[in-house]
């Protein structure tokens, strides 16, 4: 179906194209493998004390909290390497597992390849392109690889699709899910997935267009108002296709602690994780501290009753605009 020009051959023609030496149509590569520095692997703690779900179709079991790699977080801040990386060891240390990242979220990719490589087999790397055509994904996907000091992504995802016109530019000849089918063949991929917060019926299209393995949408207690909610929308077709459902934006970076509205982390990823189709959620920290006191949220988190589900619904009730400011991104 489509062209299968491997990774090799596509970075030798990149770098001959930019030197500006191709001339012909017929050319021999050279092997331009990118070299992983050794690293001694490193055990993670036994067993989790998180509770765990299984991925959708993937058929990975997984902690149902992740680190996040964006927002208001030393991971995706110049100049905060320090940090960065002790929060990404107190991560480990606590036993998370999950951890998402994209091209474009700053330094992140590159703090976490200076130390999740020794934990590479027992971690689940997540990164992401905005790529939408199949060269420009072919790029970030090398870079990605490069950055985090691996050989294999467990899951990359076309990151923030918001437009019929990106479906189509995504799902073109020479488009962005082209890099996913050669990626996946050439074992650099393991799961594909598509990720949003602008439009929930973008993402439906997109995963009845294409078998991804996951979506990753924002799912909080300030989006079930919207008129065009992530939440009744994409779920049920989520869970009728059996796509792993990754939850972003459950405090809605703080917003939904504001005075009257939600008590707290409890409240927030309580009502994110007892959505009836959501595997995992994912939230960044700003420092160790947030990391830990999150990480005992989610240890302690318990599926909430129908009653607490609509009082926590009728507290965002007059709100869920503020709270729901992402949805102008695109």
């Amino acid at each position: 179906m489509f062209n299968k020009r491997t990774r090799r051959n596509f970075l030798t023609l990149s770098m001959m194209v930019a030197g500006g030496i191709v001339g012909c149509a017929n050319f021999k590569t050279s092997s331009t493998a990118r070299s992983v520095p050794q690293t001694t692997a490193r055990s993670l703690p036994p067993t989790t004390t998180l509770p765990e779900r299984i991925l959708g179709k993937t058929g990975e079991k997984l902690p149902i909290f992740g680190l996040g790699g964006a927002g208001k977080t030393p991971l995706s801040w110049g100049g905060h390497e320090s940090e960065a990386i002790a929060l990404i060891e107190r991560a480990l240390e606590l036993g998370i597992r999950y951890f998402d990242t994209a091209a474009s979220y700053g330094p992140s990719e590159d703090h976490l390849g200076k130390v999740l490589p020794s934990y590479r087999q027992q971690i689940f790397l997540a990164s992401k392109t905005a790529a939408r055509d199949r060269d420009g994904a072919w790029r970030d996907l090398e870079r990605s690889l490069t950055r985090l000091n691996t050989d294999f992504l467990d899951l990359w995802q076309l990151h923030h699709v918001s437009f019929d016109r990106e479906l189509d530019n995504i799902f073109a000849k020479d488009g962005a899910i082209q890099a996913i089918e050669e990626a996946k063949a050439q074992k650099l991929i393991r799961f594909a997935g598509i990720t949003g917060h602008h439009e929930p019926d973008i993402i439906i299209k997109g995963l009845r267009r294409y078998p991804f393995d996951t979506t990753l949408i924002p799912v909080n207690a300030a989006e079930i108002h919207h008129p065009r909610s992530f939440v009744t929308q994409v779920l049920p077709v989520a869970r009728e296709l059996d796509v792993g459902v990754i939850a972003m934006k459950v405090p809605a970076y703080g917003r939904l602690f504001k005075p009257g509205v939600l008590t707290g982390m409890e409240e927030a990823l309580g009502y994110t994780m007892s959505q009836p189709g959501v595997h995992c959620c994912i939230i960044a920290a700003e420092n160790v501290a947030q990391l830990s006191a999150n990480f005992e949220v989610a240890r302690a988190f318990q599926p909430l009753s129908e009653e607490a589900i609509a009082a926590i619904e009728a507290r965002t009730t007059s709100s869920w605009e503020d709270n729901t400011f992402f949805r102008a991104w695109t």
